[in-house]
């Protein structure tokens, strides 16, 4: 195929200028709206996000760091704010549900972990079985990408709960 001279070679430069103009917007930002950015300090938005998922409200730790205990289709979890500077700028987000007196054999927690890219599982000191996961908010991520993250987690909770045998 033959490529057109200098002309085209401008006229498609001015294509791709003017597209990155227009997908930059007015305020310089390459996110899409309704992505703002959102940290450890935004406990609110984090709970709000949550309520969309269940129930949710906003405790503290025993460490006086925030925690939110929610509610997905009857399973109970918590979102452990880490890493916080007297309750605040915190940089993660632990996602935790524990299922109290359900002691699955390490076969069941093993073939969780071989098999699930998202949530961590292993038995808690007592035996019982347990599911997590992290969210790295050092820098912030958008609120697109946390409700993303959120809706992860409920699908976590879920198939969790049915993989180690957890009756509701």
């Amino acid at each position: 195929m033959v490529h057109g001279g200098p002309e085209e070679t401008t006229m498609t430069f001015k294509a791709l200028i003017l597209g990155a103009a227009i997908a930059l917007g007015a305020t310089g930002s390459a996110f899409a709206a309704g992505s703002d950015l959102v940290d450890g300090n935004d406990v609110d938005t984090i709970l709000e996000l949550a309520r969309g998922y269940g129930s949710a409200s906003l405790e503290k730790q025993d460490n006086g760091d925030p925690k939110i205990k929610g509610d997905i289709d009857g399973i109970t979890y918590a979102i452990y704010f880490m890493n916080c500077t007297k309750g605040k700028n915190c940089e993660d987000l632990n996602f935790y549900s524990g299922f109290l007196d359900l002691k699955p054999d390490m076969d069941v927690i093993n073939a969780w972990n071989r098999d699930k890219r998202f949530g961590k599982a292993y038995l808690d000191s007592d035996g019982d079985a347990v599911v997590e996961m992290d969210l790295n908010l050092e820098h912030g991520i958008s609120t697109d990408n946390l409700d993303a993250d959120i809706s992860v987690w409920s699908l976590v909770v879920g198939q969790y709960a049915e993989h180690v045998g957890y009756k509701k």
